[in-house]
């Protein structure tokens, strides 16, 4: 099982050569996933050559364990996303065109989508919070404290609400929009930005007191 890197990022800071956005457009995270895989080991690996499979395993397993452990809160569970989401990928692997879209975003749709489904056959206590209704309004402060301590991190994720929790990853770290967050967890955008506002507000409280995050 993979050790955890010893600081992690929450929003990654964005990167100095970049263009910046435009005015009103919210410029979207670097993803952990964003590894380019080169295209004989892809074609290697869908002639079922161990060798490569096991280089696209070691290239992607920490991004894997990470999303999979931020959203389904315990690393038992993140290591069975892992296994799940590279054997599923293998034998999928025949499927992946390249047609422009990158191999790891391929990859990382079938680890958000084991994530997520873990948590359902868990029905992982509030997972299935009805929030549709509440008001969808936005937490416009900047994102949690990016610099914050891995375990310390790790612990204020743990105290949120497991669709909170799954929110503010997906749409802080990953870069997911709203309307991509409603339809990976089968709900609405109003949800995904309730969850948002509520979940980011309540993770700055408790990475400002880590005591909170020990007491629960």
């Amino acid at each position: 099982m993979p050790d955890m890197p010893p600081r992690l990022q929450l929003a990654p800071a964005p990167d100095a050569a970049a263009p910046p956005a435009p005015p009103g457009a919210r410029e979207r995270p670097a993803s952990a996933f964003a590894i380019d895989v080169p295209a004989t080991v892809l074609e290697r690996a869908r002639r079922g050559e161990r060798a490569a499979f096991e280089q696209v395993y070691r290239l992607f397993e920490r991004p894997v364990f990470t999303l999979a452990l931020r959203i389904a809160g315990d690393r038992e569970s993140a290591a069975d996303v892992l296994q799940d989401t590279m054997m599923k990928a293998f034998r999928r692997i025949g499927d992946f065109r390249n047609d422009g879209a990158p191999f790891w975003g391929w990859l990382r749709q079938i680890a958000v989508n084991e994530s997520l489904m873990r948590l359902r056959g868990q029905r992982h206590e509030g997972f299935a919070i009805a929030l549709d209704d509440a008001p969808a309004l936005e937490d416009l402060a900047p994102p949690p404290p990016a610099a914050a301590d891995a375990a310390q991190l790790q612990r204020a994720l743990a105290v949120l609400p497991a669709a909170t929790r799954s929110v503010l990853w997906l749409y802080h770290a990953e870069g997911y929009t709203h309307e991509e967050i409603a339809a990976l967890m089968q709900r609405t955008p109003s949800f995904s930005k309730s969850q948002l506002a509520r979940g980011s507000r309540r993770l700055r409280e408790l990475l400002t007191d880590p005591t909170e995050a020990v007491h629960g």
